[in-house]
């Protein structure tokens, strides 16, 4: 059992959860663990999205890592993968990023990243965690010897290029109206950039952040605000991406929402054609559409089901050979371009497909009909109430009414105190009363816990 490390870093209430202590003992343990790497001046990027906390954070981070003798590269707001990036680019020991993705402003957390820019293996977290508990007082640098710290002014420009030559020579976006939503986050700024200077028409929204209002009603969890801003400006496309940048989600030039696994299956189809998959298929998690799977079988594509957390889609690509993988949530992974997901070249990968193809967007991206699939959630305050025997029973017995027709996924969030109860078949009310039924389970051992 991992005490702080979930399914994507460290998470959870800022100043409650994250509190400056705990960003100080993480910069000094993953310091310490790293400058073990050989006989020179370390180094760690530190990246972060626009919450309110992420100062605080940032602050104690840097004294933890230059207390250990690492020197500290400052980024500013960018997205998840271009940290990711610049770790690898920038030759570091360490990236680190400031950001709870998709949470409200209210939380916050910490990513870290290897030298090869991927994100660190449970081993090394349990690690770090040993280290963080530990009496780390004997391993300070000495006054000679304490770090340096600097804040990096180009790291907008360096990112935006390498954006944009993940795309043919012979494309861009010339004559596409595009409408970018970037969540009041890390994307705020480069994503309409790049987006510009590849030749589209851009309207940017959610790109006024204050500290509060990440996520608030925008972005890749929110997309109303781009649906109906893509049907006032009569746009070519949508593109929303989350708070840290590391997911996206598509809308088309009606207003209809595309998902990860419809984006997945675009790309798929496209790399198939050209020649460009390295696997005959692609990997996705257990929450991937089953319409999706049938729809890669019948082109002789296999979906290979991981556990929920692109960290584990990406485990499997790089164990068996994938260079196309993600979400249905909106993390795409492209290994031939990044080592984690990356809203910003998922969205040009489909952009670059629809320009070649000369269609719109909403006949590109509309591959495969999905099943209806019915996800709720079920929150809880303490306990697991998914090892009550009235649960175990109810999702039995829901998973026998399925059949091989369907699909019943429950999982506990790995962000969040919540059980999360997803159902999928080809009768839709069937399903929606599996889950209820489940939900209902859940709920009830739930408050017997509470109780």
């Amino acid at each position: 059992m991992r005490k702080y490390f979930g399914t994507d870093g460290i998470r959870g209430r800022a100043n409650g959860i994250i509190t400056p202590d705990l960003a100080l003992r993480v910069g000094q343990a993953a310091g310490v663990m790293f400058r073990q790497r050989g006989d020179y001046r370390h180094r760690v990027v530190i990246g972060k999205d626009t919450r309110l906390s992420g100062y605080m954070i940032e602050s104690a981070l840097q004294a933890g890592f230059t207390s250990v003798g690492m020197d500290v590269l400052l980024l500013g707001p960018i997205p998840t993968p271009a940290v990711a990036m610049l770790t690898r680019s920038m030759r570091c020991d360490l990236g680190v990023m400031i950001s709870a993705s998709h949470n409200p402003y209210e939380d916050n957390g910490i990513k870290l990243f290897g030298p090869d820019g991927f994100k660190l293996n449970d081993d090394m977290e349990l690690q770090i965690e040993a280290l963080i508990d530990s009496d780390l007082t004997q391993r300070l640098s000495g006054s000679a010897t304490l770090g340096r710290a600097k804040r990096i002014e180009s790291v907008h420009a360096r990112y935006i290029e390498f954006a944009k030559r993940t795309l043919p020579r012979q494309i861009d976006l010339e004559g596409m109206r595009v409408v970018v939503d970037c969540a009041n986050g890390a994307g705020y700024k480069v994503a309409p950039e790049a987006l510009w200077e590849l030749g589209a028409e851009v309207i940017s929204i959610g790109v006024e952040p204050n500290g509060f209002n990440i996520n608030h009603d925008v972005g890749s969890t929110a997309p109303d605000a781009l649906v109906n801003k893509v049907r006032e400006m009569r746009a070519d496309v949508g593109i929303a991406l989350d708070g840290d940048a590391d997911r996206v989600l598509i809308v088309d030039e009606k207003g209809n929402k595309v998902d990860g696994d419809q984006l997945m299956a675009v790309v798929a189809r496209s790399w198939k054609e050209d020649g460009r998959l390295a696997q005959p298929g692609i990997v996705a998690t257990v929450m991937s559409n089953l319409g999706f799977e049938r729809y890669l079988n019948a082109m002789g594509l296999n979906l290979v089901r991981t556990a929920v957390g692109d960290r584990y889609v990406l485990e499997h690509m790089r164990a068996h050979g994938f260079n196309l993988g993600g979400e249905q949530s909106g993390h795409i992974i492209m290994s031939d371009y990044t080592t984690t997901g990356d809203g910003l070249v998922a969205a040009l990968q489909l952009l670059a497909v629809v320009k070649s193809m000369g269609k719109p967007v909403s006949e590109v991206c509309h591959c495969f009909e999905p099943l209806p699939q019915v996800l709720k959630n079920v929150r809880y305050k303490s306990g697991k109430p998914l090892q009550d025997a009235s649960v175990i029973q109810a999702i039995e017995a829901g998973r026998e009414r399925l059949g091989a027709a369907g699909r019943l996924v429950i999982r506990p969030s790995g962000t969040e105190p919540v059980i999360r109860v997803m159902g999928e078949g080809d009768n839709e009310d069937l399903v929606n009363r599996v889950v209820d039924d489940v939900v209902q389970a859940v709920s009830q051992a739930a408050s017997k816990v509470a109780a």
